[in-house]
């Protein structure tokens, strides 16, 4: 089990480790990166899920609707603990519902599960960011257009990709291929950026970064375990979910915060607090997800 284990978490953080390893001798502005991997690759690593393999889309359903209520339903805990801590809800709240599905996520159902589950993973990107960019967007500005969330490149890639699952269009080999090679950037780009990323940790923030670190995924796993075997999902999808809910906040929730002006330093303590300490609590969640399969 621990090899297992191991096999599964060392590859993603030892990807980590050189970016930021990297980012501490160089420094470099990764925002340009950052922003072309989710205009271009991940988009294409969504639509290359979805053409590389035939799929019931029928089969993905209940695991999707899980996904909705595992992202939603800790905001009320969420909420409930921003008030104890007399803390500003807008900044508390998005993170602890907003996981990073992306960056953490991808890869770990990739060497958790195997290729063959990555539709599945998609699946659960898809409702995570598609929430974030609609109800995430909306919580922080009231004022946010339907027409921009529908623009973004991942939203769009994500009905392209569910349109060519459910209507069986099967596209050439070159093609899909094509999408492939530009997907398979994604997933080492996001794990790089991320410990970038780290290298920023700011420890003036050290107290709501502490108190998102424990409550991100316990909000999130006292919410998945009940639906996982309340939805009959597979033993698979209930492992999946289960690890979804235990993700930390998505790095993008410090970019709407900083886009909103919503006390982007507190979320961004909270995001890498929360990252960081996935060291210890993704291995722990891997061994009761696995023990179980």
């Amino acid at each position: 089990m621990i090899e297992r284990i191991a096999g599964i978490v060392v590859p993603i953080f030892l990807v980590v480790v050189v970016g930021y390893l990297y980012g501490r001798k160089h420094a470099p502005d990764m925002e340009a990166a950052n922003r072309i991997n989710m205009d271009v690759f991940t988009p294409f690593l969504i639509l290359s899920v979805f053409a590389s393999r035939p799929l019931n889309l029928g089969d993905y359903a209940p695991l999707a609707l899980a996904g909705i209520l595992v992202t939603l339903v800790p905001g009320i805990g969420a909420w409930l603990l921003a008030r104890a801590m007399g803390v500003q809800w807008k900044t508390f709240v998005p993170p602890m519902m907003f996981r990073n599905s992306g960056n953490m996520g991808l890869p770990l159902f990739l060497f958790t599960f195997g290729e063959q589950y990555m539709p599945a993973a998609v699946i659960l990107f898809i409702v995570e960011n598609t929430l974030h960019f609609t109800v995430g967007m909306w919580m922080l500005n009231p004022g946010t257009r339907l027409l921009q969330v529908l623009r973004n490149p991942m939203i769009l890639a994500a009905i392209g990709g569910l349109v060519i699952a459910g209507s069986g269009i099967s596209l050439p080999d070159w093609l899909v291929r094509s999408l492939e090679l530009l997907g398979d950037i994604a997933v080492p780009l996001m794990l790089f950026a991320l410990g970038v990323r780290l290298v920023n940790l700011d420890l003036a923030g050290w107290r709501i970064g502490l108190v998102s670190a424990v409550a991100a995924p316990i909000l999130g796993v006292i919410i998945a375990w009940p639906l996982a075997v309340g939805f009959g999902l597979s033993p698979v999808q209930q492992g999946m979910l289960i690890l979804f809910g235990a993700l930390p906040p998505a790095v993008l929730n410090y970019l709407v915060a900083e886009r909103y002006n919503q006390q982007p330093e507190q979320v961004a303590a909270m995001v890498l607090f929360s990252n960081a300490a996935s060291l210890v609590v993704m291995p722990l969640v891997l061994a009761w997800v696995l023990g179980g399969l």
